[in-house]
């Protein structure tokens, strides 16, 4: 048998042990490397999201504190003493380091109660204190409260006023390096449109803070109401109460008359017209009428073509003579005249009494 060689058969087997140790190290140092890093990235995820609540939690923390809101009220009082009432109101309200706006006052009389109206303006964070000691003063018969929240238009005014800031101080660097006149009068132009926008939108941020600093509560002060009187018992109560209601109905019955005599006088005219009209229309009608019967009258009594009317001839007694008839022909007028007819026996008479034996 071949024999081979010993030196380099042990050199090769070195090396083989040595290439395999270095393996097994490196795989070694990558597992143990990779297990730190797991375990180093493992807490970092925990102390990100703790950070990031806390970062949510100081976020909301902030915009619960930038929240505006607008507190408006309304509450009823009934006291014995408006008037009064309204001075120890008045005087609460100084305690609460809040203000009064507005009030008014009216006395009592036979027909109004008394009563009294004020409008408080209190710290926005005293509401509640205020409410409270409003029972004080009287019994609360209503509370009415209405929250607004104006922070995104408080916001939008900040942003709006920041900007219009931010431009005016850009305009007034370039007035300095303008090199005509029209640029500077057109600098000068925008720079004055600009302040007045910038001063109109403080005015409404500052009345928009003052009312989300000072609640309104609009108070009502008022008297109970009137107890029903009792119903008279004798002659004098009875006489009283008629007389009374006597007197109210009279009241009312003038009052009726004042609010109706207006709408009388214009009934009466209309009545006066209409009545004109009416008796316009007989007097036309009884005219027209009389014209119409005239004319009939005319036609009836119109006289014969010839112009005179026929008479019949007379028979006369033998012996006797007959005077002619005349007939008078009657004028020709719208009222005909009576026609008069001699008689004839008048004019026979005197031959009769000549006939007559004498004795």
């Amino acid at each position: 048998m071949r024999r081979l060689p010993v030196l380099p058969v042990l050199a090769a087997v070195v090396a083989g042990v040595l290439l395999l140790s270095g393996c097994s190290a490196s795989s070694q140092s990558s597992s143990s490397g990779g297990g730190g890093v797991a375990q180093e990235g493992g807490p970092a995820p925990q102390q990100g999201d703790r950070s990031g609540a806390a970062d949510g939690e100081a976020s909301t923390d902030v915009q619960a504190s930038d929240q505006k809101v607008v507190t408006t009220g309304w509450v009823t009082i009934t006291t014995d003493d408006p008037i009064a009432s309204s001075d120890t109101v008045v005087a609460l309200v100084d305690e609460l380091d809040g203000r009064i706006d507005n009030r008014s006052q009216q006395a009592g009389t036979e027909g109004q109660p008394a009563s009294a109206q004020l409008t408080l303006r209190v710290p926005a964070d005293r509401v509640d204190e205020a409410l409270e000691r409003l029972k004080d003063v009287g019994s609360i018969d209503s509370v009415s409260l209405t929250a607004d929240d104006v922070t995104l238009q408080s916001r939008d005014l900040e942003a709006q006023i920041t900007a219009l800031r931010a431009s005016i101080d850009r305009l007034l660097a370039l007035v300095g390096s303008a090199a005509t006149t029209a640029d500077l009068i057109e600098l000068e132009t925008a720079i004055s449109d600009r302040q007045t926008q910038l001063d109109s939108l403080t005015a409404q941020k500052q009345y928009l803070d003052d009312q989300v600093s000072y609640s309104t509560i609009t108070l009502t002060l008022q008297t109970p109401a009137a107890v029903p009187e009792v119903v008279p018992g004798d002659f004098w109560s009875g006489l009283a109460t008629g007389w009374a209601s006597l007197t109210t109905a009279a009241a009312g019955f003038l009052v009726l008359l004042g609010v109706l005599l207006p709408w009388l006088v214009l009934a009466a005219i209309v009545v006066f017209v209409v009545l004109m009209l009416v008796r316009l229309s007989r007097r036309r009608r009884a005219a027209g009428a009389g014209s119409r019967g005239s004319a009939a009258t005319e036609g009836a009594a119109s006289p014969h073509p010839s112009g005179t009317f026929p008479v019949a001839p007379r028979v006369t007694a033998p012996g006797t003579s007959a005077a002619p008839a005349t007939v008078q022909s009657a004028p020709t007028t719208p009222q005909a005249a009576p026609t008069t007819v001699a008689d004839p026996r008048s004019a026979s008479a005197p031959a009769r009494e000549e006939e007559r034996p004498r004795d």
